[in-house]
């Protein structure tokens, strides 16, 4: 058994990269897998704000409407 990278052979370096190589599909197939599942039903829509009475502040903390 080969406790060093360096001194593996070609099929150990096979092993890892076919070993990393389906982690990563993994991976991004549960992520895609996630995203698609979450987008149904929901909607985003603009709402409006409209502005009210301007307030003014003084160094009192009280509040003055104009």
């Amino acid at each position: 058994m080969n406790h060093s990278i360096y001194s593996a052979d070609r099929a150990t370096h096979l092993k890892i990269v076919v070993v990393a190589l389906v982690a990563g599909i993994v991976v991004a197939g549960f992520g895609i897998t996630a995203r698609w599942s979450s987008d149904e039903g929901l909607t985003q829509t603009a709402r409006v704000i409209k502005a009210g009475k301007p307030v003014a502040i003084t160094s009192t903390n009280a509040s003055l409407v104009r």
